[in-house]
């Protein structure tokens, strides 16, 4: 299976880079990962000045043509001021310029990594609310790291293996199980 896995973080020590990295980690052996970085789609602040005088931004298609190539999106994002990533956000409105909606019926797993004890979870569920607006399936289960400065170890796994067993199973049954 094709998946497509990016961390919604520009910072390059993110703790939710960390969490893509393990996710790629355990699905690489059975499946197919297009890994992107956040800043590969390094776009303008939506504008439909900007929209109609210049089109679509070349990293916008290029972003639109990685997803509909896959079979799943992966998406680890932070939690901004108890919302979703600002870069994360205008790359979703600058997709949903696009025509056909590229992202309608696309399945997608959210996740967030932070440093609070709630883990990025207000966040996720401020950014299933744009992504579910423009057709997307979000998988209704979705995975908050807390206290994620202390909780790697060295090989990049998660120290609490209960916790780790649970990405890995909550992954499978993304991949597995769909919609």
């Amino acid at each position: 299976m094709d998946i497509f896995l990016m961390a919604a973080s520009l910072r390059k020590d993110s703790v939710n880079k960390k969490l893509t990295d393990l996710c790629q980690k355990i699905l690489s052996a059975d499946h197919q990962i297009d890994y992107a970085n956040m800043t590969e789609f390094d776009v303008p602040l939506y504008n439909m000045d900007i929209q109609n005088s210049s089109g679509i931004p070349a990293t916008v298609n290029d972003f639109v043509k990685r997803i509909t190539q896959a079979q799943k999106i992966i998406i680890s994002s932070p939690e901004y001021n108890f919302s979703m990533s600002g870069v994360l956000k205008n790359l979703i409105d600058w997709v949903s310029r696009v025509q056909p909606m590229p992202w309608k019926g696309v399945e997608i797993l959210l996740m967030s990594a932070s440093p609070s004890m709630v883990g990025g979870n207000r966040g996720l569920w401020n950014t299933r609310i744009p992504l579910e607006a423009c057709g997307s399936f979000v998988y209704p289960e979705m995975f908050s790291l807390a206290d994620a400065y202390k909780a790697f170890d060295q090989d990049g796994s998660l120290a609490d293996k209960k916790l780790q067993s649970r990405l890995g199973q909550l992954l499978n049954d993304f991949i597995n199980k769909g919609k």
